[in-house]
């Protein structure tokens, strides 16, 4: 895949979430098992080819190398993702950094940098935030 293949709005999904957890620098195995079990049982992935995810990743750890690299994975994100999928984005986002139990430091910033870039209101995010930390809470 090249950056000159459109992405598809199920690409755009799995582009956040991989940037997500990439944004600490230290991609967990539960950021991972999130991720895989987003796209097999989600009613958003159905029909996506899984086989795509390591092209995927390539994508976005090739864009986020440049200084500018974000910007430019956030303008393809735009393209590709239906306004009424922003909110689905975002709660993807927030569930791969609940993942491992802590979002904090660049993973917050990460997912404040989604919320300003996807126009999530920002009481729809807290309640999509809060969701995200009940169901990843341990005892």
């Amino acid at each position: 895949m090249t950056l000159e293949t459109p992405l598809t709005a199920q690409d755009a999904l799995i582009a956040l979430m991989i940037a997500v957890s990439a944004s600490d620098e230290n991609i967990r195995t539960s950021e991972l098992v999130k991720i895989n079990n987003a796209v097999n049982n989600l009613p958003v992935f159905a029909g996506y080819d899984a086989e795509r995810l390591p092209r995927m990743s390539q994508m976005v750890f090739d864009l986020l190398e440049p200084e500018d690299g974000l910007e430019a994975l956030f303008g393809l994100i735009r393209e590709a993702l239906p306004e009424h999928l922003n909110e689905t984005a975002y709660a993807l986002s927030c569930d791969v950094a609940a993942a491992d139990g802590t979002i904090e430091g660049p993973e917050a910033r990460m997912l404040e940098e989604i919320r300003y870039e996807l126009d999530v209101d920002r009481l729809h995010a807290a309640a999509i935030e809060r969701g995200a930390r009940a169901r990843h809470m341990t005892i």
